[in-house]
């Protein structure tokens, strides 16, 4: 396969024409303010003009979700109808896709690079949900989000979430310069983002994760998601009658997920091959980073290719580059990407029981290419 063509069943990011990363710069045009975030306008993201915009993130809704159990979520599946999903990021993680959102910067250029990657010139991994505190999250991702920009050029700008995220590391890399309003209940985040939204200009972030815990706790065939999509459907249309009629809402996810059963699993700790010549294992079940020794890289590549074949794509980190998997990629970032990648074709997920031994008690996974995972709604109502 040539550099920069996809899997058939593989969906490109479409960075800077339709991606999550895109959002901030689409409605600061809609708000009169384009000129205030320096970065590309995106190609194929229109948003209607208004004085306030708020943008509602469910983690874990992917389009192609929304559109298969459209009978759970009445609201949303039909504001879908005539309205053409985005993509998100590569990895289809929430840290990657919150800080796409956030900075309105490609992966490669934030250097959000996955749930968990190699600290340069360690041997120890941050986990971006969970963060480290040996590591400062400015320094980590130096770039000015697009959230403090906009706020720069006289826009209100406010985050919405529940309080425990308030200054975390993510929180700090990916949406600082933003005025934070923590809010842990739905009722307390609705009354939160109307109040928010009353100042114009304005853009208001509100996040709900639950459908992503149900998800990877029950999977995404399961009652319990159902009952939570319903729940969200619900969110999101009493959010729509609360805000004044000149507020947009836009809908969107981070990211959908896949079902992995136990058939279609690999526990690399079963199979000692695997580990030969990878120093650190990052990433995630769906799309690993493999960290690999001094002059392993094309052993370490053979030996996955051969053992996982066609149920994973298994590249070089500079194929992966010039897939355009990680948009633009700084320099300086490069290190933090595996020197092999390890992206999941249909169901498969690849553990390591040893190392992410919580991981293998999920169902539902995300953070490769396929449409169910990258394809995301896009919902301006």
């Amino acid at each position: 396969m040539s550099a920069g063509t996809a899997p058939r069943d593989f969906v490109e990011p479409a960075y800077h024409r339709r991606s999550l990363g895109d959002v901030v710069p689409a409605v600061a045009s809609a708000l009169g303010l384009a000129d205030a975030l320096r970065v590309e306008s995106p190609t194929d993201l229109d948003l209607p003009t208004a004085p306030s915009y708020v943008v509602f993130l469910v983690d874990g809704l992917g389009a192609e979700l929304l559109d298969r159990y459209a009978h759970a979520a009445p609201f949303l599946s039909g504001l879908a109808v005539g309205q053409r999903p985005a993509t998100a990021g590569v990895p289809s993680t929430t840290a990657t896709s919150l800080t796409s959102l956030g900075t309105g910067l490609t992966p490669g250029t934030h250097g959000l690079v996955g749930f968990t990657s190699r600290v340069p010139g360690t041997d120890r991994l941050l986990n971006h949900l969970f963060w480290d505190k040996r590591v400062d999250p400015v320094e980590w991702q130096p770039n000015p989000t697009a959230f403090s920009r906009l706020a720069a050029a006289g826009a209100t700008v406010s985050v919405v979430n529940k309080r425990e995220f308030r200054g975390s590391g993510l929180t700090t890399a990916a949406h600082r310069g933003a005025t934070f309003v923590g809010a842990d209940r739905v009722g307390e985040r609705i009354a939160a983002v109307v109040a928010a939204a009353r100042h114009t200009p304005s853009l208001t972030y509100v996040y709900d994760g639950d459908l992503d815990w149900t998800g990877h706790r029950y999977g995404v065939a399961s009652s319990h998601w159902l009952q939570q999509l319903a729940m969200v459907d619900h969110e999101a249309e009493q959010l729509r009658e609360s805000l004044p009629d000149q507020t947009r809402l836009l809908v969107v996810a981070d990211h959908g997920m896949v079902d992995s059963p136990a058939h279609a699993r690999v526990d690399v700790d079963e199979h000692p091959e695997l580990r030969d010549g990878v120093a650190l294992l990052g990433g995630e079940a769906r799309f690993r980073h493999l960290y690999c020794s001094g002059g392993a890289v094309a052993d370490v590549c053979a030996t996955w290719t051969g053992f996982l074949g066609d149920r994973a794509d298994v590249i070089v980190r500079d194929e992966a580059v010039a897939r355009g998997w990680f948009g633009e990629a700084a320099p300086g970032m490069l290190p933090r990407i595996g020197d092999v990648v390890v992206a999941a074709h249909s169901d498969l997920g690849v553990f390591s029981s040893v190392d992410f031994g919580y991981e293998t008690t999920l169902i539902g996974l995300h953070g490769s290419l396929t449409a169910d995972e990258m394809l995301i709604p896009m919902l301006v109502c």
